[in-house]
């Protein structure tokens, strides 16, 4: 074991990298216990007012620790014990923003309601991407190429800037999730460029046009899709982030 750490996470300096990673995955947890039970009328939590009775969202020292624990990153070099608590300082700050990404996007608190799990869905987006890259994936695909490839610019070039439009075309397809793990994972991104597109996607309105019967095909199998699997996902983020509030019925 202590081989296996020297080896993979001392070595290579992804030490910042795994502690960033637990720090945001614990903050989001916690938080979101705190705020359930909040939410439930339960324990010593209650939600924190400052003058004038404003809400101040969690976002807030949220992007307070984000940018000290970035800007310290960048004044530690990377290095030394500084690099280390700048990692935590900057995972912790990037779960409490992340954990209200739905308000920002919307402007609007949105926490508890239908809208707002797009907060948990980037959450776990991004503790996926990041545990990629821990593991020693990175970005359009370099990890792929060996050291006589790396020598060579055109090659990392033509390498990346290929990865990069095939993400692109499965991100025109209306696969955004399949374009994003793409970036780390180009066969991902490869597999959403090939299927079909979306039936609301870019790709659709300006290829499908024409093509009664792939548009068709594409509505049938965006259907299924979505039939099968948003049961199952939208459970997954009740459990993890807790359920909405349920919408009330107009009249």
């Amino acid at each position: 074991m202590g081989h296996w750490w020297e080896q993979n996470i001392i070595e290579p300096g992804k030490l910042p990298l795994l502690l960033a990673l637990a720090a945001f995955v614990l903050t989001f947890l916690i938080t979101r216990v705190v705020t359930r039970l909040i939410r439930a009328g339960k324990g010593p939590f209650r939600n924190i007012s400052g003058s004038g009775g404003v809400h101040i969202h969690h976002v807030v020292p949220g992007v307070v620790l984000t940018v000290a624990g970035g800007f310290g990153a960048v004044a530690s070099d990377g290095h030394g014990f500084g690099a280390l608590i700048s990692a935590v300082l900057f995972g912790m700050g990037a779960g409490l923003v992340l954990d209200e990404f739905a308000l920002i996007l919307h402007l609007d608190d949105v926490y508890w309601s239908e809208a707002g799990r797009k907060s948990v869905e980037m959450v776990v987006l991004t503790a996926a991407l990041v545990g990629l890259m821990l593991v020693g994936f990175l970005p359009f695909g370099v990890n792929d190429l060996d050291e006589e490839e790396l020598q060579d610019r055109g090659a990392v070039m033509l390498t990346m800037g290929t990865n990069f439009l095939i993400a692109l075309v499965a991100l025109a397809k209306g696969k955004a999730r399949t374009a994003i793990f793409g970036v780390i994972i180009p066969f991902v991104a490869v597999v959403g460029a090939i299927r079909l597109a979306r039936p609301t996607s870019a790709w659709a309105r300006r290829f499908y046009r024409r093509r009664p019967r792939a548009r068709a095909r594409a509505w049938k199998r965006s259907y299924r899709h979505d039939r099968r699997w948003a049961g199952p996902g939208r459970r997954l983020q009740d459990w993890i982030g807790g359920a909405p509030d349920a919408t009330p019925e107009r009249r």
